[in-house]
């Protein structure tokens, strides 16, 4: 052990002398209540640490620890369904030790040292494995079954294992080479777990959300941005991709979020029921909450520990959702950190390096094969929320973020202001993963799925053209084929793009139906232009297909294929006019 003694105290940056030995990014116990911190720069036998508790009454002069190894993330059987802090203490354990604050150096195991877990080995006695192979699972909630993997640095034959039940301090398993398997295995939350191969991405996340499955889809193991000026929706639109998303297992992040927000994730999180197997949804949830008046060192920490517990369950296999909320409140804490250091500053004081450091948290994004026997995938999708000051896009969080995601969801104000949700702005957001989910949508949703997306796409990039010249010259100078568009883009945005979060119905939409919703407006639209002409405007605005499509989106989803072939039919032009 290390033992060194502290000389300087500025905020969370706490400077110590007599540490030679100590290695970047290991962990250290400070002063004299063993606050945790992390050594992020050394000088000679002087090194600073970055404390992730308050450092008030902390003196100079008192002891610094180490032991010699880097911050690590228990994982094991237990994480699923657990709360903790930005440096994996478990908040519902530490209330009950310390009350409704977290008092200073308290600490609590991250997994359950006296629950036991029914383990069910897959492999026999004399069989070889090495780093990621499976040996057996455990039954960690109704919905999944944690895998349980060999270690890093663990390789041999196995002479000894069971099935039985375990905690996860006790051994599953023994190699002939003395080393023992337990349900538990670390990792240092800054080092990406190893895979075998990254594989292109080509499957979408499906949220039930249309603005993002129909716009601007993101690929299973891609990453996304979602940038909104306060009271857009950021921590809302997260929630309900947390909820209604594809993904196996969620991850959801509070990094610096505000106590009010973060106790509305805490309290509804447990009693949201899960639509894919009516359990509750926290069976396949990981909250970490770092508030903004928790130390703000540990925000950072809190992506890192997030990811790495994402991966984890990765590499067994599973499709994982992380929503980090937000990376802008992560960044605030580099530039704190960076300022107390006394770094040279970059643009708007934050450190130079924030671009690398956004960078190497979304490329731990990816769909991957997984290290290890059996062969197997999984993937992590990253999406993060971004807090812009003031709602500018063009500041250095939101444009580093930017170059590396993959879809970015501008969030709008005016939208929001205006009641419209999902905010989306479908003007400036984005997606590149259209050409690699082209074949996908293609083979199991509809071979016109993305040309109907683009025609719906180019009528609402009109009608905001033509906005424009109404704004000049009044409606009544444009010509009947351009009404007609303002009023079906009117509908588009009103009855496709508009979603009721808490709608029974309408609260998830699968991708089935997004397809005949699209097909339903395009027929629609369509019919209409064919009877400009020789039906006069204001008797197509009588049609009644208006008032069909303004009710389609409650059709429940167990009678998408009655009623949607029928409605599309019922809108032809013939039917139409007949009606007349």
């Amino acid at each position: 052990m290390i033992v060194g003694r502290i000389s300087r105290i500025s905020g969370p940056v706490v400077n110590a002398r007599g540490m030679e030995g100590i290695k970047i990014r290991d962990l250290v116990r400070v002063g004299e209540l063993g606050l945790v911190g992390e050594v992020i720069e050394i000088k000679g036998d002087t090194v600073a640490i970055q404390v992730y508790e308050e450092t008030d009454g902390v003196r100079v002069g008192e002891p610094v620890k180490s032991e010699g190894k880097p911050f690590l993330a228990e994982l094991g059987p237990g994480l699923l369904g657990m709360i903790y802090d930005g440096i994996q203490r478990p908040l519902e354990i530490i209330r009950d030790q310390t009350g409704s604050f977290i008092a200073r150096g308290a600490t609590a195991d991250p997994l359950d040292r006296t629950k036991r877990w029914h383990f069910v080995p897959t492999v026999k006695v004399g069989t070889s494995v090495a780093q990621g192979d499976i040996v057996g699972w455990v039954q960690e909630t109704p919905a999944i079954q944690h895998k349980i993997m060999v270690p890093e640095g663990i390789a041999g034959k196995i002479v000894q294992i069971r099935e039985g039940d375990f905690t996860v301090d006790d051994p599953i398993a023994e190699l002939d080479t003395g080393q023992k398997l337990f349900l538990k295995q670390w990792w240092p939350i800054r080092r990406p777990r190893p895979i075998l191969q990254k594989i292109a991405a080509g499957v979408p996340l499906v949220t039930g959300q249309r603005i993002f499955d129909v716009f601007f889809p993101v690929a299973k193991g891609g990453s996304a941005i979602v940038p909104g000026p306060f009271g857009s929706g950021k921590t809302v639109t997260q929630q309900a991709l947390a909820k209604w998303s594809d993904a196996d297992i969620v991850i959801y992040i509070g990094c610096g979020e505000r106590g009010n927000e973060m106790t509305e994730v805490l309290t509804e999180f447990p009693h949201l029921e899960d639509p894919r197997t009516g359990q509750p949804l926290m069976q396949r949830t990981v909250l970490i909450a770092n508030t903004s008046n928790m130390p703000v060192a540990a925000r950072e920490t809190s992506i890192y520990t997030g990811i790495t517990i994402a991966e984890y369950y990765r590499d067994m296999g599973y499709d994982v959702a992380l929503m980090a909320d937000s990376t802008s409140r992560w960044a605030e804490a580099l530039r704190e950190i960076s300022g107390r250091l006394e770094e040279m500053p970059g643009e708007e004081g934050y450190p130079p390096y924030l671009a690398s450091r956004i960078a190497e948290f979304y490329e731990r994004a990816g769909r991957a094969i997984c290290l290890g026997n059996p062969q197997r995938e999984g993937s992590v999708t990253v999406i993060g929320a971004v807090s812009p000051p003031g709602g500018d896009f063009s500041e250095p969080v939101t444009q580093n973020s930017l170059r590396i995601a993959g879809a970015f969801w501008a969030l709008d104000a005016r939208l929001a202001y205006s009641r419209h949700f999902p905010a989306i702005n479908w003007l400036t957001s984005y997606t590149l993963y259209l050409d690699a989910l082209e074949e996908w949508y293609t083979q199991h949703v509809g071979a016109d799925f993305l040309q109907m997306r683009r025609e719906l796409l180019e009528i609402l990039q009109k009608e905001d053209e033509l906005k424009k010249i109404v704004q000049l010259v009044g409606r009544e100078s444009l010509s009947e084929p351009d009404k007609l568009l303002l009023d079906i883009a009117r509908t588009i945005r009103d009855d496709f793009l508009r979603q009721n979060a808490f709608h029974e119905v309408d609260a998830f939409c699968p991708l089935k139906k997004q397809y005949y919703m699209m097909k339903a407006l395009l027929a629609f639209y369509e019919s209409c232009q064919k009877a400009l002409g020789t039906v006069p405007y204001e008797e197509i605005l009588k049609f009644p297909g208006w008032e069909q499509l303004s009710k389609m989106r409650y059709v429940p989803n167990d009678q998408i294929e009655a009623f949607f072939p029928k409605l599309i039919e019922e809108l032809s032009l013939s039917t139409e006019v007949k009606s007349l």
